[in-house]
């Protein structure tokens, strides 16, 4: 890579370049020449399941592991030549790994001191470290004391009092109960905005990568399989991996002759080529026709057979019968029980092309 490319890469607001990255262990290949930019003071999430690849990413930033290929850089700087303990980013894990014999203030300034920062500076800048994610009043009290969501805000401290450009955080809140993890979400996001460094966060949970994301990048196997904002992800889905994965859909294969979509008893008008084609329509798209007021010829209305109606609090869950192949999913507002037939509607404009 050569020094226009720093310029460039500086010049376009771009904090981390990664170019090409690939990492085998052994025949396993890992990450499949993987590229991805990152701008300052970005909230980006690298969602997906198990082996998908998205911890290799994080460890290969953080300097943990060596790439086998590609390079990645950083402000314009080679990253991943650089030795871990010299590189302007800090991780937060999924174990806290505070020293349970060290008091919050301790653990908090313990990277300094093995830096060998100068000691009139530790103090007020573990002192703004904690008072940033609003722990300065346990400063004395150790570790075993605090909470799981309390322990994750030391743990957020001790990577923050070492003013990384960039925070690298694996799975961070996988460990805390549901109530106290959608808590520790919102606060994460505020602290994010209030301290302006790009987090880099890893998760396998789909709602959590919405919360929090202004990106999401989405892994299988090894490659991207598409990035976007959350809004653009779910309501514009690249391929139907990305559909299914990031929250539920119907998949309707589907055949198009002169901008109609045919599938079962179902059409729609379309803007795809002739031919077979394979789309998206998020349940919730589908309605009752009797709560909908079509303003526009299309709107597609259909009739069907109730099957399964499954109660979820604010809303349900509807598996409906209509000839299209395969039973539809159509998530509504909560009501009484309603008959088995029912005629529903969709618009047009809900079902999404999607690459198989």
């Amino acid at each position: 890579m050569t020094n226009a490319h720093s310029a460039t890469s500086g010049a376009s607001g771009v904090l981390l370049a990664v170019r090409g990255i690939a990492k085998r262990f052994g025949e396993k290949e890992v990450l499949k020449s993987l590229s991805l930019d990152i701008a300052p003071g970005e909230f980006i999430t690298l969602l997906g399941e198990s082996g998908s690849g998205k911890t290799t990413l994080l460890r290969l930033i953080a300097g943990f592991e060596q790439p086998s290929s590609g390079e990645i850089w950083m402000n314009g700087d080679r990253l991943d030549i650089q030795p871990a303990h010299k590189r302007r980013v800090n991780t937060v894990f999924q174990q806290y790994a505070l020293f349970p014999h060290l008091s919050v203030r301790d653990n908090v300034a313990y990277g300094l001191r093995v830096k060998k920062t100068p000691k009139n500076e530790v103090g007020g800048r573990v002192d703004q470290a904690l008072k940033m994610v609003k722990m300065n009043e346990f400063a004395d009290a150790k570790p075993t004391r605090l909470s799981g969501g309390q322990q994750q805000r030391v743990a957020l401290a001790r990577a923050l009092v070492n003013r990384p450009q960039l925070l690298l955080l694996d799975e961070p809140l996988s460990a805390l109960d549901a109530n106290l993890r959608k808590q520790m979400q919102s606060e994460l996001k505020s602290l994010q905005r209030e301290v302006g460094i790009t987090f880099l966060f890893v998760t396998h949970d789909q709602e959590e990568a919405m919360a929090l994301s202004d990106r999401i990048a989405l892994l299988r196997n090894g490659a991207l399989e598409q990035v976007a904002a959350p809004r653009e992800i779910y309501a514009r889905p690249a391929t139907a991996y990305t559909a299914q994965f990031i929250g539920q859909t119907n998949l309707l294969n589907a055949s198009v002759k002169n901008g109609v979509a045919t599938c079962g008893s179902l059409k729609w008008p379309t803007s795809a080529a002739d031919g077979t084609a394979l789309f998206s329509l998020r349940p919730e798209a589908i309605q009752l026709a009797s709560d909908v007021l079509p303003v526009s010829a299309r709107w597609v209305r259909f009739r069907g057979t109730i099957q399964q109606q499954i109660y979820g609090g604010a809303s349900e869950l509807l598996e409906i019968e209509c000839g299209a192949g395969q039973p539809l999913r159509a998530r509504i507002p909560s009501r009484a029980s309603l008959s088995r037939e029912q005629e529903f509607s969709f618009s047009a404009d809900e079902v999404v092309q999607v690459k198989s």
